[in-house]
């Protein structure tokens, strides 16, 4: 209803005597010569109404040439030949920005197109075929990152902070480490102080916990910090922050993609468990909400313990994980049916706690994944 009402908005519409914006697109340039075309317009003419002529084509653009654009503009976004997105190490077939991306030193005029393009698609009401990572939508609704989400961006990475955490550096070989973060720039190593002089300050047991702050937030944020920026500025000159502030991130992700058809019993059938068995009460009351539910919560559900809304091309059983092929995995969570359920992207997994009645793991199975999916951070 937001969208609806800045459509109308007499200062935002597009003005009626200047018509149409009409482009002219090779097939075999389809970025390039929709940035070239696109990127000096303003967002008033943005917003207007766009026609698309294929190069040596004789069809009438009424809307369909329009939809195949966007297809075909949404996968040269992410070809990793262009160098702006890379696909999440989670193995979840979400994209985040490619940090070395300034191989192309018009990238972030790239990136505030592509902005655009997303922004368009939505205030236009078309869906596209964009998953990005949970960091990134949570970035373009201005949401701080937490601990949760560097599990989803690099789990190895995640794992290897926890263990940092959990045990004393020297026992862990680490006692060598300073505040600084190496990165390689096409085979060229970079060092990065995480705070004023860091390559020469030490990391301690007392100072780690200040470590992983500095070191999770460069690797999520700093390092991609402009191709954000320019992202993000791109999407709101055509779909204004205020528009969409209240959404969530699993809720900004289905109204750019869309809401999915999720096959419940190819899930279903596609199921491992852990600590139960599939005939245990609480696994059949999972079966039994989740049949009922709507197509958005089921989307919520998948992208709670996925990472993403996106259903595999061949069901179920292609899903990914962060080493190959996943299954849907449905852990028992011991210690007591009070708490939410929880997940674990990388792993596809919900843990799911012995609640005792349908009604109550109804209840909190909903909150989970329409309301508790923030997580936590470091404290």
């Amino acid at each position: 209803s937001r969208l609806r009402r800045l459509a109308e908005d007499p200062a935002h519409a597009h003005p009626a005597h200047s018509g149409s914006i009409r482009i002219n697109i090779s097939r075999t340039q389809v970025l390039m010569d929709s940035f070239t075309q696109l990127r000096f317009r303003n967002p008033t003419e943005m917003r207007g109404r766009l026609t698309i002529q294929f190069q040596g084509e004789e069809g009438i653009d009424a809307g369909g040439l329009t939809r195949e654009w966007y297809t075909l503009l949404a996968r040269e976004m992410f070809n990793a030949d262009n160098a702006l997105f890379e696909l999440s190490p989670s193995g979840d077939g979400a994209y985040q920005p490619y940090p070395n991306s300034a191989i192309n030193p018009e990238h972030l005029g790239y990136f505030k197109f592509v902005g655009r393009i997303i922004g368009k698609a939505v205030y236009d009401g078309h869906l596209v075929d964009a998953h990005f990572t949970r960091p990134f939508y949570k970035h373009m609704l201005g949401i701080p990152l937490n601990y949760e989400d560097m599990e989803a961006f690099d789990p190895d990475y995640h794992r290897n902070l926890c263990y940092m955490l959990d045990h004393p550096l020297a026992e862990s070989g680490l006692d060598h480490l300073t505040f600084c973060s190496t990165s390689m720039y096409f085979d060229v190593e970079e060092v990065v102080d995480l705070l004023e002089d860091g390559r020469n300050v030490q990391v301690t047991d007392d100072n780690k916990l200040d470590y992983v702050n500095l070191v999770t937030a460069h690797r999520m944020t700093n390092a991609i910090k402009e191709q954000i920026q320019a992202f993000t500025e791109g999407f709101n000159d055509i779909v204004p922050r205020e528009i969409i502030h209240l959404l969530n991130p699993s809720e900004l992700e289905l109204l750019i993609s869309g809401t999915p058809d999720i096959d419940i019993e190819d899930l279903r059938g596609n199921t491992e468990y852990t600590g139960y068995s599939s005939s245990a009460p609480q696994v059949r009351w999972f079966w039994e909400v989740v049949r009922d539910l709507g197509k958005e919560d089921r989307a919520r559900l998948l992208m709670f313990c996925t990472g993403t809304s996106k259903v595999p091309l061949d069901g179920f059983k292609a899903l990914q994980g962060i080493s190959g092929p996943q299954r849907f995995q449905i852990h028992k969570a011991y210690g007591g049916g009070r708490r939410l359920c929880s997940a674990h992207t990388c792993f596809n997994q919900l843990d799911l706690p012995e609640y005792t009645s349908k009604d109550e793991l109804h209840d909190r199975l909903l909150f989970a994944i329409r309301e508790g999916s923030e997580g936590f951070g470091f404290g």
